[in-house]
């Protein structure tokens, strides 16, 4: 069984203005040049308070490329190079899982502030390291899942909150697509933290953990390729009474990637995709039905940006809307499903979780 706190569902996010500044002016430094940093940057950039000044790859050639198209001042080939720059305050890291760990302590004990990509590690072992070293240097640290910041996920939770369609009872969530496998991508190489589980479960058990916390049982399934990656991934979650969330990830087929809370007076749903609706579809039971729209900005990355310069900005260690005992929380989960599953990865073998 897996071993955590018990936390309570994530109270509504607030974004009134994304891009207006909240404070002094931070500036930042960006780990990788990859596919999901050239989706992120724009939004980053937006901030009236966030200066992108430098970028870090492992070919300095490729960093160079990616400011001067980006409009960012400094190119490092390492990322110790980057965080050796005394001008920077605070770091993004985007590079696959498997890396997150060494990068983001090496972002902190060099007296970066950090938001790092979800997952925020390989295991549980690693995400407590994480925040006893930000908790030690008094730095801040925040897993980027984005989709917790926007809009229409706040809108849900307050929803669901309000007691209009009374408590919820059952969520159902998925989230898959056709992968064509290479074994050099990221999402198939164990080395990265590869399969479905680390790159796509977070998003659908945001709105089961959103909508009842965490669980108090975790079951799950899954298809592993030869080389020990979960191609589809069934999870389901139990809680006390009678509510239960049951969760598919895939990298074989796509699905509708959709949420729906199904309470007792009503069922909340989205439309696709599931981490970034522009829909929010109310149907309670002694009410009209209404459909609740929302208008992106930019990627809906800005969100959690703005929350986490911010907090910066406040001094604070942690977000309260993504705090480091969910993050912690949500590795011990997926510890416990590798473990039902049989997935290792060689992270594991140097950091052993306790969960």
């Amino acid at each position: 069984m897996v071993s955590y706190i018990q936390a309570p569902p994530a109270a509504a996010a607030s974004a009134p203005s994304p891009i207006k500044a909240t404070g002094r002016s931070l500036n930042w430094g960006v780990v990788s040049t990859g596919r999901i940093v050239s989706k992120v940057i724009a939004d980053l950039q937006s901030l009236e308070d966030a200066n992108v000044i430098a970028v870090s790859s492992r070919n300095e050639e490729r960093a160079r490329a990616f400011a001067d198209e980006h409009d960012i001042e400094w190119a490092y080939g390492s990322y110790q190079a980057m965080f050796d720059e005394p001008e920077i305050e605070a770091v993004y890291i985007a590079t696959p899982h498997g890396q997150h760990f060494e990068i983001a302590m090496a972002a902190l004990k060099s007296g970066k502030n950090v938001v790092c990509e979800k997952s925020l590690t390989i295991n549980a072992a690693e995400a407590r390291a994480l925040v006893a070293e930000a908790a030690a240097q008094d730095l801040f640290l925040m897993e980027a899942v984005w989709s917790r910041f926007t809009p229409a996920f706040a809108r849900a939770m307050e929803i669901l909150e309000s007691g209009e369609l009374g408590e919820p009872s059952w969520v159902q969530a998925d989230l898959g697509f056709k992968a064509q496998y290479d074994p050099q991508w990221r999402l198939f190489d164990p080395t990265a933290g590869g399969g479905a589980l680390l790159d796509l479960a977070v998003y659908p058990l945001t709105w089961a953990i959103g909508t009842m916390g965490f669980p108090t049982s975790v079951q799950a399934s899954a298809d592993l390729n030869e080389d020990g990656v979960d191609l589809q991934t069934a999870i389901t979650l139990g809680y006390s009474g009678v509510r239960h969330a049951q969760l598919m990830v895939s990298l074989n087929s796509s699905s509708t990637r959709e949420a729906r809370v199904s309470c007792t007076a009503g069922w909340l749903g989205t439309n696709a995709p599931l981490h970034n609706p522009t829909k929010l579809f109310i149907h309670p039971v002694n009410g009209p039905a209404r459909t609740e729209v929302f208008e992106p900005v930019g990627e809906n990355y800005t969100y959690e940006f703005r929350e986490a310069t911010r907090c910066i900005q406040e001094g604070l260690t942690e977000s309260p809307t993504m705090t480091w005992e969910h993050s912690i929380n949500t590795m011990a989960i997926f510890d416990g499903i590798r473990h039902q599953l049989g997935i290792r990865y060689p992270n594991d073998l140097a950091r052993t979780s306790n969960s």
